[in-house]
């Protein structure tokens, strides 16, 4: 692989009219694939074995006029009752427009006679509306206009909200803010870096570039099978963070072979031998992480792990093949210039050997630090946040307040109860069933049951008195199904099945927890192998994980603390506290134990590159993490900006996402790769990098070319070599040139 990545790199960079004719060919190439084999993003999603996706299928298979429902459209009189007579010709108006556009294929009547669609006191009634298509099908254009429609019954003390999916759709950003953040720091940062335009230019475009090709193939893979509506947004995440930090680390080194006299193609041979070997090393275990959500048993989690995944991958290979490219093209322009910032500043010294002067003081400190952050993920609640939670402005919260002011809080997570019956009339049990649903216990109202129109199946709609994120309807949930229904339909011949949003949600974080241990022992032990097969260690992958593990657990304490707890929540444009997702979790740790890993490997190659080279413990960790603290610090920098920028989405789920991933990275490099890791390696000494003989027989060879220390004829150092190299010295200087320092 080291001499394949050498020749790759010598080539481009020699060749580099003819290599960017041919990106530009593949990139052209997959964009017009992605044109016509591409398909649409889904919000749908299944969590097959469980008794909430038995009620869904059923509601499908045997109701299809009520599978597309797109809109609720909210009514509220602050001045009387809907039913009063100008109210009245508003809202049918409203109604009518509605139901003349193509896409809507029905709408219902809230002032029907029974239609049950008016709260007690008159004053809140709502209308569904039902589309053509599922609603995350529906164009923006059309949810624009169904919105603005709606609204022209406003007014003279009526007011008007909708909510549902394709006012989601209606009410997404056009402009994609968060990457835009992402990429104008960076783009400073990056310069500040380098103290270079040419090779800030260098970075970021091979970045984007590999990027966009990710993402063209995502958008052909959603031609293929159905990959979630969010995946986009979490691949341009990962996929723009990860490859500005592949391309940091690469460009870094080559420009400190450069800074000594190496020629462009030299120069880029052995930035791609070293770095970039340590760039798919990284992104190896990053990919492995994501993908194992396939794990999960959850489709739509498996593939938006394997989509995110596939993106990481792209950039880590556009990184050693696109950059030495644009070196080539760039070569004029990245020769460093006397007194560019290559090296590690004095301050940045002085940080590394107080750290390795007191590794037990650092390292108590260090993971006390962790605990504190730690502290709050022992109250994880996982649900589901709801509109509820979206800000006070928009339609949809303005919907759900309403709906709950009108109807009780419990009217927003209403429960379905989806019947399969016999052949034959309805039987007995229907009745029974509904009479003992409605004497439970946290159970306001329930409706008549409503039977397909085959005759063989039935739903019910059940309001709980809670809210959908309160631990009570999850406790009415489980009283329901392990209780109420199988008494009233015992020897009846009526299967029952609890669905509905809440349920679903319900159902997704028990099979999540259940598959949680196998999943995280599964990645751990993976990537400890892998690191042993990389560093020839057993210390180093073992202490490696066992921190990586402590660092996710304070990201988690802090989602747990501002989500949760709402310490600051508001500032997010988030109004209230909010229970976690439970896919959240998941996805965070596949993505945080992936990324921690990309800059464990980042310092701990180059500990061990010194290491062999003769450094003794102490003064490897001190070199290593001289030449290589300023990038990691400027990459972290730059991955938590770019997550960070993704806070300003209006979607919950993206918000949790952007602030933990931007949290963790934050923690993981400031405590964990500058403090943490160098002490513990201190304490280590040689036996950091040592390996049992039968485990080293057994584990296959996968070390890093920029590890091994050449002689003067081109072989590497022996151990005993080494050993004569570690003889008493004087401390080690500065580097002159450190080009990831």
């Amino acid at each position: 692989m080291t001499a394949l990545l050498e020749r790759i790199a010598r080539t481009a960079s020699r060749r580099w009219r003819r290599s960017l004719v041919v990106a530009a060919v593949l990139v052209a190439g997959l964009g017009a694939l992605a044109g016509t084999l591409g398909g649409q993003f889904t919000d749908e999603f299944a969590v097959p074995g469980t008794e909430s996706q038995q009620a869904l299928e059923l509601l499908s298979d045997r109701f299809p006029a009520a599978a597309n429902e797109g809109a609720t459209v909210v009514f509220h009189a602050t001045d009387g009752s809907v039913r009063d007579g100008e109210h009245r010709r508003a809202i049918a108006e409203a109604i009518g427009a509605i139901d003349a556009r193509d896409e809507v294929t029905s709408i219902s009547d809230p002032l029907a006679r029974g239609s049950g669609q008016v709260s007690e006191d008159g004053s809140v009634a709502f209308a569904t509306v039902q589309y053509d298509r599922p609603g995350f099908e529906v164009e923006r254009d059309d949810a624009e206009e169904l919105v603005a429609t709606a609204e022209e019954a406003s007014g003279a003390g009526l007011e008007v909200a909708l909510r549902g999916p394709v006012v989601n759709t209606a009410e997404q950003q056009l402009a994609p803010v968060g990457e835009l953040i992402g990429v104008a720091l960076a783009v400073i940062l990056l310069t500040l870096v380098f103290g270079s335009i040419a090779a800030m230019l260098l970075t970021l475009i091979s970045a984007l570039i590999a990027l966009a090709g990710g993402m063209m193939l995502l958008t052909i893979g959603a031609g293929i099978t159905a990959i979630p509506e969010v995946t986009p947004t979490l691949a341009v995440m990962l996929g723009l963070g990860a490859g500005i930090d592949y391309a940091l680390l690469i460009v870094g080194r080559y420009r400190e072979h450069l800074a000594a006299g190496e020629d462009v193609p030299t120069a880029a041979a052995a930035a791609n031998r070293t770095a970039g070997t340590s760039v798919l090393a990284a992104a190896a275990i990053v990919t492995v992480a994501i993908s194992g959500l396939l794990v999960a048993g959850i489709p739509f989690v498996g593939r938006m792990g394997v989509a995110s995944a596939v993106v990481v991958a792209v950039v880590a290979i556009g990184a050693v093949t696109l950059l030495p490219t644009l070196m080539g093209a760039f070569a004029r322009r990245l020769r460093p210039r006397a007194g560019a910032p290559l090296g590690s500043s004095a301050l940045l010294r002085r940080w590394d050997e107080g750290v390795t002067r007191r590794p037990w003081l650092a390292m108590i400190a260090g993971v006390a630090a962790l605990l504190v952050l730690a502290a709050p993920f022992t109250d994880l609640r996982l649900g589901q946040p709801d509109d509820g939670n979206a800000a006070r402005e928009t339609q949809m919260r303005v919907a759900y307040d309403t709906l709950a002011e009108g109807f009780g809080p419990g009217f927003n997570g209403t429960l379905v109860l989806a019947a399969s019956l016999p052949a034959g009339d309805p039987p007995p049990a229907l009745d029974r069933l509904g009479e003992a649903v409605a004497s439970t216990a946290g159970v306001v109202a329930v409706s008549e049951p409503a039977l397909s129109p085959g005759g063989d199946a039935a739903t019910i709609g059940v309001t709980p008195a809670t809210a959908p994120q309160d631990d009570r309807t999850a406790d009415l949930v489980g009283t329901l199904r392990d209780e109420v229904i199988p008494a009233a339909t015992e020897g009846s011949g009526v299967e029952v099945f609890v669905g509905g949003n809440t349920a679903i949600q319900l159902d997704m974080a028990d099979k999540i927890a259940d598959r949680l241990p196998l999943f995280i022992g599964g990645i751990v032990i993976l990537s400890i192998l892998f690191l042993m097969a990389v560093f020839r260690s057993l210390w180093v992958p073992l202490v490696s994980a066992a921190f990586n593990l402590l660092s996710i657990a304070a990201a988690y304490g802090v989602v747990v603390a501002v989500f949760q707890w709402g310490w600051g929540s508001s500032l997010l444009g988030i109004d209230g506290a909010l229970p976690i997702v439970s896919f959240i979790p998941l996805l965070m740790f596949a993505i945080l134990f992936g990324l921690s890993m990309d800059y464990n490997v980042f310092l701990q190659s180059r500990i061990r590159e010194e290491y062999l080279k003769g450094a003794s413990a102490r003064e490897s960790v001190i070199l290593g993490l001289s030449r290589v603290s300023r990038i990691i610090l400027a990459a972290g920098a730059i991955m938590t900006a770019v997550f960070l920028g993704f806070v300003t989405d209006p979607d919950v789920v993206v918000k949790v996402f952007g602030l933990g991933l931007g949290v963790a990275i934050m923690i993981d490099v400031l405590i964990v790769r500058m403090v943490v890791a160098p002490a513990v390696m201190t304490l280590l000494g040689d036996r950091a990098w040592s390996l049992p003989p039968w485990l080293d027989r057994v584990l296959p060879h996968l070390e890093l070319e920029g590890d091994r220390a050449a002689e003067p004829g081109g072989e590497p150092a022996d151990a005993g070599e080494r050993e004569r190299r570690r003889a008493p010295r004087p401390a080690p200087q500065p580097a002159a040139a450190e080009g990831e320092g």
